[in-house]
This record gives structure tokens, C-alpha cells and sequence, in this order.
């Protein structure tokens, strides 16, 4: 006898159960009067890529048990959100290869409206074209995409895998769905440099913004640093020298300042921790998917979040906590790309903290 398949099967329960905390809290403001509005949620250690600038080849993961839940992750969240936190960039490694990690969007997006002004993400792509439309149901209305060539073998040269159409095609797929797209490229002395221009006009003609990142010291990568490192003001001097640029007041909440570009049409940020630090203005905490707190992505400052979560007090606990990753969260970071084979700034690797 044949099975039949019901037309509509069953919706699956939800996986995260939605709760608000009992304990009130202040909002979160340091001690150099920066309040805190934006959360950077790591939700994986583990990426699809290996990027050659991010991490070595034969990188090693953090053993599953190590990782929050995802309801660990949305108590997490609310626990920030309680003390003022208004946007949650979700980041990794690759948020989107975590399983079932649309329930979490789906949860924290029913949140959007209320307490939560923005919910996003930061992505390589590789997965984008099979999440983006249950992104955009959740709630997500912009999305970051890491991207540094539109050369397939150079792609497969700085990334070790050859995903260049699947990244393509995940951007087409999110602009589908009506997300808005920005460009993440990291700036690589030699290696991409030449092409950087070419890579803002395609992204321009296609209605996406675009931002410029200096390397950064974390993490060994079997690579010289400072032949990776491209400081921005020659790029910014140089493109000078092509377009219009002309600095604009946008803002998204992050470190980038922009740029428009008047022969594009488009937008250019420039995220810049060597050249033109940006910390007196900081309003961000990173979290890792392991709940470790880092005040600072270029301190070792941090504080245990998942301790907090699993004690007999979570909600207490977690207050405290976070009381005191304000209390140590630094004026500035240290990054320094000065001297040739120098211990990277940090040990752990950018996929690590969340990008």
C-alpha cells in the first residue's frame, strides 16, 4: 500500500519557548559613558570557508557541548535586550550553517517592533540562497555578505574552497527576497587591491553598498600580517583619484564611516582599527558561541556568560555579569601592524569571537 503525504504536514513546534526576564536591570553604559546598544551574537565557531586572512586550513572547532543552545543563545539575547540593546547582529564563523538556526531568528525577529529595532546577520553567502526568504519572514531586513573578489580562482585561492557561484548566487537570492545587501571586503595588500574598484562599481550597479575592512592581528594564519595589510587611506587616495567621493553622515551602528561615490551612484564605508581608530564611539559587546563576553574584539578582556546562564540564578547572575563586562570594557583597542613576524595581537581566531 502507497503512503499518502498530506498536503499540509504539520508545523513543527517551535524550538525556542518565548520568555521575558523577572529581573529589571539599568541599561548597559560603560565606564567612558558609552551606552551599549548593539550585540554581536556568535552563534558558531564553524565556517564553510577558510579564508586564508581568518583562519589556517586545518582549523580546529570547538567540541559541540561547548556551544549555547539556541535557546542558551535567545536567553542570552533577551537578557541583553532587557538592558537596552536594540540591534543583534547574529555572526560566527558561518551563522547559517548551524542547524535549525532560523528558529532563532524566527524568535528573536518576534521581538522587531517592540523591544528590538534591528535584527541581522553577517554571512558568506554559501548558504544564503537556501535562507534567505525564512530570513526575511523573520524579520531581517539587511544582511552583510563577506565578499573580497568576483575572480572565481582568486576566490578559491583566498577562501581554499571554490564557492564563488553559491555566494553570488546567495546574494541574488537575498536581494530577491527584498534584503538589503552590503559587501564586506577585507583589503589585502597585493592580493586584491587592484581589483577593489571593480568590485564597488559591480556592487554599486546591483544596488549594494559596500564597505572596505584593514586585516586584523587575530589569530595565527600561517601568513605574514603585515604583507596582508592595506591601510585604507591609500585605497581612500587612490579611488580619489578615479571617482567623487564625498563623506556622508549614514550610520548603521557599526565602525564604518561612509562615503558616497558619485560616478556609482552607490555607498562606501571604510572600516578602519589601524588608521583611524574608531573606539571613543564604540556601542557594541561581542558575545562567542561558547557565552564568553569580549568587551573589546581587540582586548582579552572577557567575561563568562555561560556560567551565568547555567547556574541555579540565570537571570540574576547574568545582570551581574554584564555589569561587569561594562566595568572592565577598555577605552581602545591595541591592534598594531608594525613589525614583521609579530605574534598575532590575540590569540583567538576572528571566526572565534564573531566577525
Amino acid at each position: 500500500m502507497t503512503a499518502t503525504v498530506p498536503t499540509n504536514p504539520p508545523r513543527k513546534p517551535d524550538l525556542i519557548v518565548l520568555r521575558d526576564p523577572a529581573v529589571a536591570a539599568p541599561p548597559l553604559v560603560d565606564s567612558f559613558q558609552r551606552r551599549i546598544t548593539y550585540l554581536r551574537l556568535s552563534v558558531t565557531d564553524r565556517c564553510d570557508l577558510r579564508c586564508s586572512y581568518c583562519m589556517p586550513e586545518r582549523m580546529t572547532f570547538l567540541p559541540k557541548k561547548e556551544v549555547l543552545t539556541l535557546e542558551e543563545l535567545y536567553d542570552l539575547a533577551t537578557g541583553f535586550i532587557s538592558r537596552g540593546v536594540t540591534k543583534i547582529r547574529i555572526t560566527g564563523g558561518e551563522p547559517l550553517v548551524r542547524r535549525d538556526i532560523i528558529d532563532l531568528f524566527t524568535a528573536l525577529g518576534r521581538r522587531l517592533g517592540h523591544d528590538l529595532a534591528e535584527l541581522t546577520l553577517t554571512t558568506n553567502g554559501t548558504q544564503l540562497a537556501e535562507h534567505a526568504e525564512a530570513l526575511a519572514r523573520a524579520g531581517v531586513r539587511r544582511v552583510n555578505v563577506s565578499l573580497d573578489t568576483l575572480d572565481r580562482a582568486k576566490f578559491a585561492e583566498l577562501t581554499r574552497r571554490d564557492a564563488l557561484p553559491q555566494v553570488l548566487e546567495g546574494i541574488a537570492a537575498a536581494k530577491a527576497a527584498g534584503l538589503k545587501v552590503k559587501l564586506n571586503a577585507v583589503a589585502l595588500k597585493g592580493v586584491n587591491e587592484g581589483e577593489l574598484p571593480d568590485l564597488i562599481a559591480w556592487a554599486h550597479g546591483h544596488g549594494h553598498d559596500v564597505t572596505l575592512i584593514e586585516v586584523m592581528p587575530l589569530g595565527d594564519v600561517e601568513e605574514e600580517r603585515l604583507d596582508q595589510y592595506l591601510p585604507l587611506d591609500d585605497v581612500r587616495s587612490a579611488l580619489e583619484q578615479r571617482w567623487t567621493l564625498t563623506d556622508n553622515a549614514y550610520a548603521t551602528g557599526g565602525p564604518a564611516r561612509y562615503v558616497d561615490v558619485a560616478e556609482t551612484g552607490g555607498r562606501l564605508g571604510f572600516i578602519t582599527p589601524h588608521t583611524n581608530n574608531f573606539c571613543a564611539g564604540c556601542n557594541r559587546l561581542r558575545v562567542t558561541a561558547t557565552g564568553q563576553l569580549y568587551p573589546c574584539l581587540g582586548g582579552g578582556e572577557r567575561v563568562d556568560l555561560r556560567s551565568a546562564l547555567r547556574s541555579d540564578a540565570p537571570e540574576a547572575n547574568l545582570v551581574t555579569a554584564l555589569d561587569e563586562a561594562l566595568r572592565i570594557k577598555p577605552e581602545k583597542h591595541h591592534f598594531r601592524m608594525d613589525a614583521r613576524g609579530a605574534d598575532p595581537a590575540l590569540p583567538r581566531h576572528m571566526s572565534m569571537t564573531g566577525g
